[in-house]
């Protein structure tokens, strides 16, 4: 049985059976049919099915963000922005796909040769609750643009919205199956996701979550010699520099932190100052966090709602104590509320360090991890004392400054003078436990795909 909770009243809003042994068939039968159909059918066709994607979601952007406000926490206008961007990436690739999949042509010893772009098959999308539409089209659109069918599993907490994604693939004229959900309780996901990766059906597998699910899954696609894309999570660094802009600084690497009530992969977590602008920086990041409202996620004037779950507010919490015990300062927040709700405060800590819970793990959560560094040179240290590589982030006056630094950075995107995001034009991925393949832009696009040499002699 799977259930959807209100991470803010804490009352079931609704339960799904889950797919047993006897429903897997079917749904990975409906998937191969449906890809079956769907490679043949030209990019044309499948752009305006996410043309009419984008509009669907744009038109139910309201009701989207109350759903998801309702079973994981996010404020309603941050849901709002998030279906937003889904509409965003749909019409990215039905206007840019066809590019990205054009042959290539190349010159040999032969009359022509060139290389094409075929679609591989049914891909397995184990996707997490943190951004339930986004991470999923994030995934979809590329994929299924590029003629690959899926079938999702998401995390059971966010059921409601992977029931509505399945619905609205539907609605905007895909085929039946193409885009296939799959319920799994969390205590049979290990064992069902073997069995689904394992399958010949399944062609390719794509997983956002931790390093854990990551691996094995890894593992499994590894046995059956598979495509596999991870996106693993991180520990991502906010590089201050002396010569930084500190109020724009503070500001980029606050709203980095707290998006989403702080349950962002790519956020900034360890922030990493130098010495001689500490103290400053550390004054604009309390009058950032203390400005952010807790409160209902379904109120437009909330900026921190509820966690997504009790379980993941008392992880996060233990982390932080764990950290102060160690010998960090708790500057502010800190306490778990006590009135309903997966509720944690903005959260400050100062002298962080390496074997401290907030710099060496993923805090999912609105913590913030300020650390001391006494130059460039240790800062990039600090940075790079990870085994995480998703993003990283620089602040300097000097933009050739914070590139040389950047291209100093272990991570697969860093930003200067900007918080990292993801962005449909641009490739998305890390290194490290962070995972490996990248996501959106023509690299993503691209994934899936068969990269195929043709060649051609005339006899």
């Amino acid at each position: 049985m799977l259930e959807s909770i209100n991470p803010f009243t804490g009352r079931v809003i609704r339960t799904w059976e889950e797919n047993g042994a006897d429903d897997l068939d079917g749904i990975l039968d409906s998937a191969r049919q449906a890809f079956e159909f769907w490679r043949g059918i030209g990019v044309e066709y499948r752009a305006k099915r996410f043309l009419r994607m984008a509009h669907l979601l744009e038109s139910a952007k309201h009701h989207l963000a109350v759903e998801m406000a309702a079973e994981m926490g996010k404020p309603v206008t941050q849901g709002q922005a998030e279906i937003e961007k889904c509409a965003w990436v749909c019409r990215y690739f039905a206007e840019n796909a066809g590019d990205f999949l054009a042959d290539e042509h190349l010159k040999s010893d032969a009359d022509e040769s060139y290389v094409c772009y075929q679609p591989l098959g049914v891909i397995y999308a184990i996707m997490p609750w943190n951004f339930p539409y986004w991470q999923v089209y994030r995934f979809a659109a590329p994929a299924v643009m590029a003629g690959n069918s899926f079938v999702l599993k998401h995390s059971p907490n966010v059921t409601g919205c992977a029931v509505r994604i399945r619905d609205m693939f539907v609605e905007a004229g895909f085929p039946e199956g193409l885009a296939s959900l799959l319920m799994v309780s969390d205590a049979n996901v290990n064992s069902v996701s073997k069995k689904v990766i394992s399958d010949s059906r399944i062609r390719g597998v794509t997983l956002t979550g931790s390093v854990t699910a990551g691996m094995s899954a890894a593992s499994v696609a590894g046995s059956s010699v598979k495509k596999c894309v991870l996106e693993l999570g991180g520990s991502d660094p906010a590089i201050i520099l002396e010569d930084a802009d500190l109020q724009h600084a503070a500001a980029e690497a606050v709203t980095s932190r707290m998006i989403n009530n702080g349950q962002n992969c790519i956020a900034a977590k360890r922030f990493i100052v130098i010495d001689s602008v500490y103290d400053r920086f550390l004054q604009l990041v309390l009058k950032e966090m203390k400005a952010r409202r807790m409160g209902d996620p379904m109120d437009n004037k909330t900026d921190l709602g509820p966690l997504a779950r009790y379980d993941l507010r008392d992880s996060l919490h233990r982390q932080v104590t764990g950290s102060v015990r160690m010998g960090a300062e708790l500057v502010l927040g800190g306490r778990v509320p006590d009135h309903p709700g997966a509720f944690y405060p903005a959260t400050v800590l100062s002298g962080c360090a390496r074997g401290m819970p907030v710099f060496d793990q993923e805090t999912f959560g609105p913590v913030a991890a300020l650390c001391r560094a006494g130059d460039e040179s240790e800062a990039v240290a600090m940075a790079n004392d990870t085994d995480y590589g998703l993003g990283a982030s620089v602040y300097t006056r000097s933009n050739r400054r914070g590139e040389r630094i950047a291209l100093e950075l272990n991570a697969g995107c860093c930003f200067v003078n900007a918080f990292v995001r993801s962005d449909p034009r641009l490739p998305f991925g890390g290194i490290g436990m962070s995972g490996y393949g990248r996501e959106l832009s023509r690299w993503g696009v691209r994934e899936f795909t068969n990269c195929k040499t043709v060649y051609i002699r005339e006899v």
